[in-house]
């Protein structure tokens, strides 16, 4: 196999050279860092390769052969042994980003996702709803901010937060068994989506909107922090909730009328007002500096 080759997306118009070079950049400055010693920097370099290359299938086999390995065992002692700072790589990814590709017109996109898993042991396992599933099941759930400049085309994810259950963080020893340190403390999905736009704003990322699906604005702390931030959002709310609009979204039409089609926000008006089941509500709010719920 021509490693070089397969590790260039499949997309058309791409310089293989080019792009190979570019990623060479982004590691050594986003990744190398938090690695002191050679063997598994190089290990965790190729690893990303593979990850992004052409390859059918993605996991210990196959990411090893792609790395030139005889067996997965190294690429095992990299995601299980390797002494590295995730933080680290999480906040230089940040300033990455911001640097490379920042525009004003950016919007960061709060989401999470679920991973099916079979024991009790692999932290904040328990058994909760995913949509992966789309149903209850022994599960984790991870809250994960994306950034996204649509007139570039940008769509790139930038932080990451594992949610913990209660059934977790008032059990210390089960905490302590899974590596979670002690001061670790229960977090709903809003309030981690809130840390991570905290930590775009201090890596210096643009951004005009913050977007999110219901399960987050409909939390009227953090609702209320946003307003507060000054920060634009769009999120879906349940017919339940009611909400009042900012000082600074009363004073003119809402510009996302002119570019979204009829019937996908449902009608706003200062003070509370009716809001239709599964509707999108926008607010136009100026660019945020800090948030606090």
């Amino acid at each position: 196999m021509d490693r070089a080759a397969a590790a260039v997306p499949s997309v058309d118009g791409i310089d293989p050279a080019g792009w190979q070079e570019e990623f060479d950049g982004m590691f050594a400055e986003v990744l190398a860092p938090a690695f002191g010693r050679r063997e598994p920097r190089l290990r965790a370099r190729w690893y990303v390769l593979g990850l992004v290359s052409g390859l059918e299938r993605k996991n210990g086999w196959t990411l090893a052969e792609f790395a030139g390995d005889v067996s997965p065992d190294g690429m095992q002692r990299l995601l299980n042994a390797a002494a590295w700072d995730e933080d680290k790589v999480r906040d230089a990814l940040g300033r990455y980003v911001a640097a490379r590709l920042g525009d004003p017109g950016g919007v960061l996109i709060a989401d999470e996702t679920g991973f099916e898993k079979a024991g009790v042991h692999s932290a904040g396992v328990q058994r909760q709803y995913t949509g992966t599933a789309g149903k209850i099941t022994n599960c984790q759930v991870a809250v994960f901010l994306g950034y996204t400049v649509p007139a570039a085309g940008t769509r790139v994810l930038i932080d990451r937060e594992l949610y913990l259950p209660k059934s977790w963080t008032e059990d210390g020893g089960r905490c302590a068994g899974a590596g979670i340190a002690e001061d670790v403390k229960f977090a709903t999905k809003p309030a981690l989506a809130k840390k991570m736009i905290e930590r775009a704003i201090r890596a210096g990322l643009p951004f005009s909107w913050f977007t999110a699906d219901e399960a987050y604005g409909d939390t009227a702390s953090c609702g209320t922090g946003w307003n507060r931030a000054r920060l634009r959002t769009w999120s879906r709310w349940p017919a339940t909730t009611g909400s009042r609009l900012a000082p600074a979204a009363r004073s003119g039409p809402m510009p996302w009328r002119r570019r979204f089609p009829p019937g996908a926000g449902s009608g706003c008006r200062a003070g509370r007002g009716r809001r239709e089941s599964g509707s999108m509500i926008g607010r136009c709010l100026r660019p945020a500096t800090a948030i606090s719920c």
